[in-house]
């Protein structure tokens, strides 16, 4: 207990009693001769209940709220005898004085006196300092006098004590010293020296009486030591008591205050506080069962959650029959916590929770099944172009389906539809085959029984017909699968939307709230709280301050007002309305997998379309690789593959626009089926052009209407084979040029079918424009083929001994010249063609046509200087025979001028007109020639002598018969070259 108030003095030491003893004294001194008592100290602030109040009047616990009260104290004589943290009592607390250092407690400085530093003394530190330092310095040199006395005195006794307490055996001191041990007990007293066999003698006697006085000497040593010990101490003992004395008064008094404080208590409790205190009580069993009632509606909510779900479930309400069992599992752990009744409907739960994932994989698994499985011709609609209700029903059970595998956050449904994909895929070509051999009488299905072999034995139209039955069939199973993944698409943008809807509202609502909310409205929910619910607090807390109280019913209120907020909505009519199906789905964020996740699903749909058009190109390179086992699609016909060609990139295109992926396998077999086919079909021409070559007679050849008409056609720009027309009589008569732009071609029957060969090359190209380059190459061989085999045949004489020729003759090599620049004219527009066929990457391979270009026109010069070549051996073996005398015109010069007509003859209706008097100009400067060397020889000079006269009449006749010749009037001859110049 503090004492902050007077009580009785005690005496001291000399005074009050003759016998020395502490007493009381009990009468009542006046003031003038009352000596100031030490009061005991308070350690506790004290009360502010004004002056003149004392003891009897006791604290008062209903005035002001920051009056001092028994709640205040901070130590009593109870709490610092029972005091916890000590290790053990202390053995001075009787004799310790009673004040500031009576407990160990923190006192709190006086607001009134300043705080004193230890800068405040350093002016005075630093004066004194050097005195100090001399002052040590002489302490040291010359000690006290009474402290050297009194440490000399205590040492004499305390070293005296010590020599006469050496005399007690050290078996007396040990802590263990026990004389019921017979060890010690031997120790300290040898009967055997006192006992023999004949009794007791006088040595015995005088050895027995001399351990007496021994053991009797060292009890006087002890005891004069204790004694010397307890005058030491004798003022502590007495100071104890006399406190001992002083504290017990102190405690009858405030024994007595304790009990008047107690009756006013008492009194105060029954006029003020029983009353109120039941009001309190009533209201506060009232808020109990209105608490009660609610838990109960909301246990009874909880109680029909099975059969809810179970409802649910018949009804494929999956994210209906989960937000139901969140929403419970949650209302388990957070309001029904604790409930025995409940304890095992948690486990059911998750459970139930665990079934209806396994539900969801297989009716997932069972719609993708069922869906991919529908016939493609009776029911080819897909479920975003029907309206009907049969379609509208799936579209609900998938999209009901996808939205409660996304809430479980089961991400892999995409490889269960990937599964039931590549299986109807596979599914799809044998159900083709089977439906094109029952319309197929040849085919035994009990004795083929595989499908490939079943395949390689239909005929190519009956295989076309299967192959683009696939064809179709595959394009209707990728829209229904584009169909379904577009509406799992839609969910999940949906999904993501309304996260992202309901995270931007959230954010508005925090804003609003954060600017409307000041801090009066903050400040005003404390006071309300303490002044309605801080009686009911006071009574419902243990503790011991009623501070803790009322902050603990603060939280308790928050708590109840977010439970209340969750809570509302939930339990209105037994639960009724838990199962909010899409729109509490997509309201829980924190349920469906996350924004990254969601996008991860949106690119797997995307991939899963493309893994469907590779597996559906994959399923028709089975069917292109199956009949083409044995060769067959190797023996295909240009037409047949062209519409194979033309069937497989129509395939490819359509899938390609209706699942944006470019699939690589279907065009890759139909590239390598191209390749062979290409080979196939150069080979096949080539070896026709020879076989035209080898037979080719070189003459000139008829020119049938069809050929003229394609070549028409080739200069209007169409680079391709015209339509067949139906056979029948033809009257155009074949006409005896070909006419190219104007310009008459005399050409051989090999060139006619020359010409429909390349279109047909170009035509390839145009129907399959994979093959292109492999084309080119292709065909660049083929025309090298005809230039360096027509040259073998023509300038190499190889058509003598194939087709019986005498000789080569002069138009034989005028018309293989005006054939190959033909072919000439035909390369660059041959060439443009496959440049808009081409990649820009690849347009170096048209570097083929300049080489081929090349060698042509090498050839054509050579067959000129071939034609130059057999006129200049004419023209040296006449000239070397020549004479300069009469008859004039010699018959040399007539010879020539012969052969030089009968080369005009053979020539001229086969060159145009410009190449042959460029090649007249040459024979006739190899004629010049020829014709000075002669004259040279003979020694005949432009003298205008007889044999100049005869030189000039020949030379005159030579050109008369060159000049008279067509197309030749206005060559210049220039005949004065072969004179040479005089000297």
């Amino acid at each position: 207990m503090a004492s902050g108030h007077s009580s009785s003095p005690v005496p001291r030491p000399g005074g009050g009693g003759r016998d020395g003893i502490y007493r009381k004294d009990r009468r009542d001194p006046s003031p003038a001769r009352r000596r100031p008592v030490r009061s005991l100290p308070d350690v506790c602030p004290k009360e502010p209940t004004g002056e003149g109040r004392g003891l009897c009047d006791g604290p008062s616990v209903v005035a002001e709220h920051d009056r001092w009260t028994v709640y205040s104290s901070k130590v009593n004589l109870p709490a610092a005898l029972n005091d916890p943290r000590l290790a053990k009592r202390e053995s001075d607390f009787f004799t310790k004085t009673w004040g500031l250092d009576f407990a160990e407690t923190e006192v709190m400085p006086s607001f009134y006196l300043p705080v004193i530093t230890r800068e405040q003394f350093g002016p005075y530190l630093q004066e004194t300092a050097q005195r100090e330092k001399i002052h040590e310095r002489c302490k040291t040199i010359c000690p006290n006098k009474d402290d050297v006395e009194a440490v000399s005195s205590v040492t004499t006794n305390h070293e005296k004590s010590r020599a006469e307490l050496e005399q007690v055996p050290k078996i007396f001191l040990r802590p263990d010293f026990a004389l019921d041990n017979p060890g010690t007990f031997s120790a300290v007293l040898p009967w055997s020296h006192f006992t023999s066999a004949g009794g007791k003698s006088s040595r015995d006697v005088a050895s027995s009486k001399l351990l007496q006085e021994k053991l009797s000497h060292y009890l006087d040593v002890v005891e004069v030591s204790i004694a010397r010990q307890i005058s030491l101490r004798s003022d502590a003992f007495f100071h104890a008591m006399s406190s001992q004395h002083e504290l017990q008064d102190q405690l009858q008094e405030t024994q007595r205050a304790v009990a008047v404080l107690r009756g006013r208590t008492a009194a105060m409790d029954r006029v003020m506080c029983q009353g109120p205190l039941r009001a309190l009580r009533t209201a506060l069993t009232r808020s109990n069962c209105v608490r009660l009632h609610n838990k109960l509606k909301l246990m009874a909510a909880v109680h029909q959650t099975q059969p809810t779900v179970q409802l649910l479930l018949s009804t494929s309400e999956f994210v209906g029959a989960l937000e139901l069992i969140a929403t419970t599992k949650e209302v388990l752990q957070q309001e029904l916590q604790g409930i025995h009744s409940f304890r095992h409907l948690g486990s059911q739960l998750c459970e139930l929770e665990k079934l209806i994932d396994k539900m969801m994989v297989e009716d997932f698994s069972m719609f993708a099944r069922s869906d991919l499985s529908r016939s493609l011709r009776d029911e080819p609609h897909v479920l975003e172009k029907v309206h009907t209700p049969n379609a509208a029903s799936r579209q609900e059970r998938l999209e009901s389906l996808v939205f409660g595998l996304l809430r479980q956050r089961k991400l892999d449904f995409l490889d269960i539809y990937s599964d039931e994909m590549i299986f109807c895929a596979k599914a799809i070509v044998s159900q083709c085959v089977a439906e094109s051999v029952l319309h197929i009488e040849d085919i035994d299905t009990e004795v083929v029984t595989k499908l490939a072999d079943q395949m390689r034995l239909m005929t190519f139209p009956q295989w076309f017909e299967l192959l683009e039955n696939v064809f179709d069939s595959f394009l209707l199973f990728l829209q229904r699968i584009q169909a379904t993944l577009s509406i799992i698409r839609n969910v999940i943008q949906e999904v993501l939307d309304s996260n992202q809807k309901n995270r931007q509202l959230e954010e508005e609502a925090v804003v609003r709230s954060g600017a409307s909310q000041g801090p009066e409205e903050a400040s005003s929910r404390g006071p309300s709280l303490q002044q309605g619910e801080a009686e009911l607090a006071y009574l419902t807390h243990e503790g011991l301050f009623i501070s803790d109280a009322l902050n603990e019913a603060q939280q308790q209120a928050a708590v109840q007002d977010q439970s209340s907020r969750s809570q509302q909505g939930r339990t209105e009519a037994g639960g009724g309305d838990w199962s909010s199906g899409e729109q509490s789905l997509m309201s829980g964020e924190s349920v469906m997998p996350s924004e990254l996740e969601m996008n991860r699903v949106i690119n797997n749909i995307q991939e899963l379309l493309h893994a469907a058009s590779d597996v559906s190109h994959d399923r028709c390179v089975k069917v292109l690789t199956a009949r083409d086992k044995d060769g067959s699609l190797e023996r295909l016909s240009s037409a047949e593959f062209v519409c194979l060609s033309l069937a497989v990139e129509g395939f490819v295109r359509d899938t390609e626009e209706l699942c944006g992926r470019r699939s690589v396998s279907l065009r890759g077999t139909l590239q390598s089926q191209a390749n062979r086919f290409v080979h196939r079909f150069h080979d096949e021409r080539k070896t026709k052009l020879s076989l035209l070559l080898d037979n080719e007679r070189w003459k000139q050849a008829e020119v049938p209407a069809e050929f003229q008409e394609l070549v028409n056609s080739i200069a209007d720009g169409r680079i391709s084979l015209p339509e067949r027309k139906t056979p029948g009589p033809d009257d155009r008569k074949p006409a005896e040029f070909l006419l190219v732009n104007g310009q008459k071609y005399a050409v051989v029957g090999t060139v006619l079918l020359l010409i429909r060969m390349f279109l047909e090359y170009c035509q390839c190209v145009n129907d399959i424009p994979s093959i292109a380059t492999d084309m080119l190459t292709r065909l660049s061989d083929f025309l090298k083929h005809f230039n360096s085999r027509s040259c073998q045949l023509v300038l190499g004489a190889g058509a003598l001994q194939l087709v019986g020729l005498k000789t080569i003759t002069t138009k034989n090599l005028a018309l293989a010249s005006r054939c190959l620049q033909l072919v000439v004219h035909y390369i660059p527009i041959i060439r443009s063609h496959f440049e808009t066929k081409l990649q820009p990457k690849q347009f170096s391979v048209l570097r083929h046509f300049d080489h081929i270009t090349k060698d042509y026109n090498d050839h054509i010069a050579e067959i000129s200087a071939k034609l130059v070549a057999i006129m200049d051996s004419l023209f040296e073996k006449v000239l070397s025979k020549y004479e300069v005398k009469a008859p004039m015109p010699s018959a040399c010069f007539r010879n020539v001028c012969k052969q030089m007509a009968k080369m005009h003859e053979a020539i001229s209706e086969l060159l145009p007109e410009e190449q042959t008097q460029m090649l007249f100009l040459r024979i006739n400067a190899s004629f010049k020639l020829h014709l000075k060397r002669q004259l040279a020889r003979l020694g005949v000079v432009n003298d205008g002598g007889p044999q100049h006269g005869l030189v000039v009449v020949d030379v005159a006749f030579y050109s008369e018969n060159v000049l008279v010749l067509r197309s030749l009037e206005r060559l210049d001859l220039n005949m004065a070259e072969i004179w040479e110049q005089k000297r």
